[in-house]
């Protein structure tokens, strides 16, 4: 990770935000979860994301710069779901280190904040659900499923000036289906939700 960003710094000249994305999703009953696959979905999802946020931080430090820290949570680290257990907890984690990243931060200038997106239409979304949209919008109260341009948004206003006194916060974007979180009645049977894939 240290290498990666200083090859950024030394092409850009500075570092001014930072959005740690990368994750993984792993399906799996509780029950028979195994320390493998927990170890992968922990190295990756909060790991990666720790890492990802504490060298972004020391970097805008040295140089001075109130930078921007995001962090991508989901609803499912908000609403817990059958064969996702370990992903919500590592959801949930992310949700609680930009709280405390933001209060270890907040003295430089810099702010940490998480998006927890909900059901978004995707490449992997359509390909687990080729009826991902019709279904997804069906149980969303405002009748449609989150497009990658609604996640952008959120991090570009994240990132900017005028969200310069919003630090330690989590953003839903999932046009209001936590509220009540009901799962299309279609979902059990796909594949993706199935207990054999862990």
């Amino acid at each position: 990770v240290r290498i990666m960003f200083q090859q950024f710094v030394d092409t850009t000249g500075r570092l001014d935000i930072v959005v740690a994305n990368a994750g993984i999703t792993n399906y799996g009953e509780f029950l028979t979860y195994t320390p493998e696959a927990l170890d992968r979905l922990m190295g990756v999802n909060l790991r990666g994301s720790f890492f990802t946020a504490q060298t972004a931080a020391r970097i805008m430090i040295d140089a001075h710069i109130p930078g921007r820290i995001i962090l991508m949570s989901s609803v499912t680290g908000i609403q817990a779901h059958v064969n996702l257990s370990v992903y919500g907890i590592t959801k949930a984690g992310i949700r609680m280190m930009a709280k405390t990243i933001a209060l270890e931060v907040g003295k430089y200038g810099i702010t940490a904040n998480a998006i927890s997106p909900g059901a978004t239409l995707t490449e992997r979304t359509l390909q687990d659900d080729p009826n991902f949209e019709r279904n997804w919008a069906s149980v969303t109260p405002n009748g449609r499923v989150g497009y990658v341009e609604d996640i952008v948004a959120t991090a570009l206003y994240l990132a900017s000036l005028e969200a310069r006194h919003v630090t330690g916060q989590t953003l839903v974007v999932d046009g209001g289906w936590t509220l009540q979180s009901p799962l299309p009645p279609e979902l059990p049977d796909l594949p993706a939700y199935s207990s054999q894939l862990r």
